[in-house]
């Protein structure tokens, strides 16, 4: 057992659904009331009491901040992204890296299956149409035609838990699932018919009614879909990203969703993420046909807070007795 722990909780965004509740902070000292636990609410003041902290339980740790901290051993992020902790002193450090991947993949998966299904049913012109009470039978049902998940080919770019989750959601509705992860083989996830390699990408999207990425945001991920990929896609193909938005080129994404139909090589995409969020007002991407936009909210669950202090409590007790951390992030391969 470890001597008492200062324990930094610097859970804090502008969307504040994205604040730890106090409620679970609290928790945090009820369950564990030998460790002395200082909630930050503004990078200021986690700079300011970070010096006296051994555990940081944060969203952004920045530079300055690990700089400030005299005895940090352990950074765990109650997200699944870290890229932005990643930062050159941080993967050279021997702080250890631990974030909470896994605790939103049914959430998310069954967030892709949702937004699929919106576009392939065409839905976005039913509610249309319902907002001024027109019937719109003949629109919805000519072409291009509303389309079902069963029989559907689904390549899912990333088989962590969400690519996982998303491929058992995706082949119970009957669609033909074929997952990218790294090695490209071993064993066989559940709902998964066949796993290729990255380098596999292009000859695999010709042949994909639906491309998912479930990738983390890495140098070798950073702009992973753009002109050229776009450009192998098929005509009706539905893009759908819920990972990070630097996987996409965004303008590529928009000047394939606005190129003339001869020429046209995606039907649509559902996008959750963005290069830069809140994607700016001016963005074309909010009025673009085919376009489904949801506000980064794919992996939020209503006991959301619960699962995250669950994993970070049961990190913690490991770390206390020098067990093996979860979810410990290989800084070097970013994930």
């Amino acid at each position: 057992m470890t001597s008492p722990l200062t324990v930094l909780v610097g859970v804090y965004s502008p969307v504040p659904a994205w604040n730890i509740p106090a409620a679970h902070v609290a928790r945090l000292q009820r369950d564990f009331p030998r460790h002395t636990f200082l909630h930050a609410l503004s990078d200021e003041e986690a700079l300011r009491v970070i010096p006296s902290a051994d555990v940081a339980f944060m969203a952004e740790l920045r530079p300055a901040h690990l700089q400030a901290a005299r005895s940090m051993r352990w950074v765990h992020s109650p997200a699944a992204g870290i890229g932005g902790m990643l930062f050159p002193a941080m993967v050279q450090s021997a702080v250890v890296l631990t974030n909470s991947r896994g605790i939103s993949a049914d959430t998310i998966a069954e967030h892709i299956v949702g937004v699929t299904l919106v576009l392939f049913r065409k839905l976005p012109l039913a509610f249309t149409a319902q907002a001024a009470r027109r019937w719109a039978q003949d629109e919805i049902l000519a072409l291009p035609q509303i389309r079902t998940l069963a029989g559907a080919s689904v390549l899912i770019v990333g088989l962590g838990s969400i690519g996982r989750a998303a491929a058992r959601l995706l082949h119970a509705l009957g669609a033909h699932v074929t997952g990218i992860r790294r090695c490209g083989s071993g064993a066989m996830p559940p709902g998964v018919q066949r796993t290729a390699r990255p380098d596999e990408l292009l000859d695999l999207l010709p042949h994909t009614d639906v491309v998912v990425l479930a990738a983390p945001q890495t140098r070798e991920t950073q702009g992973l879909i753009g002109a050229r990929e776009l450009a192998a896609m098929r005509r009706d193909a539905v893009l759908v990203n819920v990972s990070r938005g630097k996987l996409v080129d965004e303008e590529a994404l928009v000047a394939a969703l606005t190129a003339p139909d001869a020429t046209r090589t995606i039907g649509g995409a559902a996008l959750d993420v963005f290069a830069q969020e809140p994607l700016p007002s001016e963005s074309p991407l909010w009025s673009l046909p085919g376009v489904l936009i949801t506000p980064h909210m794919a992996g939020f669950r209503p006991d959301h807070w619960d699962g995250v202090i669950d994993l970070f409590g049961d990190n913690l007790r490991r770390f206390e007795s020098g067990q093996t951390l979860r979810n410990v992030v290989d800084k070097q391969a970013g994930y």
